[in-house]
C-alpha cells in the first residue's frame, strides 16, 4: 500500500511539477528548430546519457535481467515514447499552456486505471471527488476556450494530449513491475530512457530525416538540452523516488500542479498576464489535492 503524503513528499511533488511545467515551454521553443520525433529522441537520449553517468558515479549498475528490462521497456513506451510524441505533436495545434491544462486530466485516468487494472489502489469516493474537483479547477484555468474547442485542429491537439494522459495513467499501473524488479529509482529512470531512445530512433530515421534538416537556432538547441537534462533526467529521478514512497495515484497528482506552473512561467518569461479565473482555478486545484490526500478531511471529521 502507498504511504501517506508527507510534507517532504508534497515538497518533492511541487518541485517535480515546476520542472514538468517548464517542459511545455521548452517544447514550444524546441519546435522552432526541430520536428516532433527528433525532439522526443533528443530529450530521452540526453536524459539517458545524464542518468547513466549518474548511475556510474553512484556505483549503481544498469538494470540487469529480463524482468528488469521488460519493466523498463513498458515504462519507456507508456511513460516516454508514446505520451511525449502525442504531446509534442499536439503542441503543433494548440498552445503550450492549453496542452499543460489538458495534461492535468491524468489523475482521473490514473485513478480509473489503478482501480480496474490493479488491486492495491482501489477507487475511493475521496479520490474520485478530489480528481474531479481538480479537473474543475483545470476547466476554470482554461476558461471559455475549453468550451469552444469543438472542431478543427484545436480539437485534434486536445485529443492527442488526452491520449497522452491515458498512456500516463496506464504507466502508473505498469510501474508496479518496476518495484517488483527491485530497481532503484535512478536505475529505473536510466533504463526507461535508454529503452525509449531505442524506440524513438527508428521513427526519427523514418519520418524526420535528420540529415536533411537545416541548422536549428541556438534557442531551440538550448531548449532541447534543458528538455533532456532538467525536464527528463532530473524529473524522472524525482518521479521514481516519489513513486516508490507514495504510490502511482498520489504521484500522478503532479499533473494537477503542472498547469499552474506552466501559467506562472508564461507570466514571468513570456510576459503573459494572469486573469482572475487563473487564480480561481489554482484555488480549486489545491482543494482537489487536499481532497485526494484525505488527511485534512479526516481531521475535520475527527474534530
Amino acid at each position: 500500500m502507498p504511504a501517506p503524503m508527507t510534507p517532504q513528499l508534497w515538497g518533492l511533488l511541487i518541485l517535480l511539477s515546476a520542472i514538468w511545467g517548464a517542459s511545455f515551454f521548452f517544447a514550444a521553443v524546441a519546435l522552432t528548430g526541430f520536428p516532433p520525433f527528433t525532439i522526443v529522441l533528443g530529450r530521452v537520449a540526453i536524459a539517458a546519457a545524464v542518468l547513466a553517468l549518474a548511475c556510474r558515479m553512484s556505483r549503481l549498475p544498469l538494470p540487469q535481467g529480463r524482468p528488469a528490462w521488460i519493466a523498463c521497456a513498458g515504462m519507456a513506451l507508456l511513460n516516454n515514447a508514446l505520451p511525449f510524441s502525442l504531446i509534442i505533436v499536439g503542441q503543433q495545434y494548440i498552445p503550450s499552456g492549453l496542452a499543460a491544462v489538458v495534461n492535468a486530466s491524468t489523475p482521473v485516468f490514473a485513478v480509473l486505471c489503478a482501480h480496474w487494472l490493479a488491486t492495491d489502489e482501489r477507487l475511493t469516493a475521496g479520490k474520485l471527488a478530489g480528481a474531479l474537483t481538480g479537473l474543475l479547477g483545470v476547466a476554470i484555468l482554461a476558461g471559455p476556450a475549453a468550451l469552444t474547442a469543438g472542431h478543427g485542429t484545436e480539437l485534434l491537439g486536445i485529443l492527442l494530449c488526452l491520449g497522452a494522459c491515458l498512456s500516463y495513467g496506464l504507466s502508473g499501473v505498469w510501474s508496479r513491475r518496476v518495484r517488483l524488479a527491485g530497481l532503484q529509482p535512478l536505475q529505473a529512470a536510466t533504463g526507461q530512457c535508454i529503452a525509449s531512445t531505442l524506440m524513438m530512433l527508428p521513427l526519427v530515421l523514418a519520418f524526420d530525416a535528420p540529415w536533411a534538416l537545416p541548422p536549428p537556432p541556438a534557442a531551440a538547441v538550448a531548449a532541447l538540452v534543458a528538455f533532456g537534462v532538467v525536464s527528463t533526467a532530473l524529473a524522472y529521478a524525482l518521479f521514481y523516488a516519489i513513486l516508490a514512497r507514495a504510490g502511482a495515484t498520489n504521484t500522478m497528482l503532479v499533473t494537477l500542479l503542472v498547469p499552474v506552473t506552466a501559467l506562472l512561467l508564461g507570466t514571468l518569461v513570456l510576459d503573459e498576464q494572469l486573469a482572475a479565473r487563473h487564480f480561481a482555478g489554482m484555488a480549486v486545484i489545491a482543494m482537489g489535492l487536499v481532497m485526494m490526500d484525505g488527511r485534512a478531511l479526516a481531521w475535520i471529521r475527527a474534530r
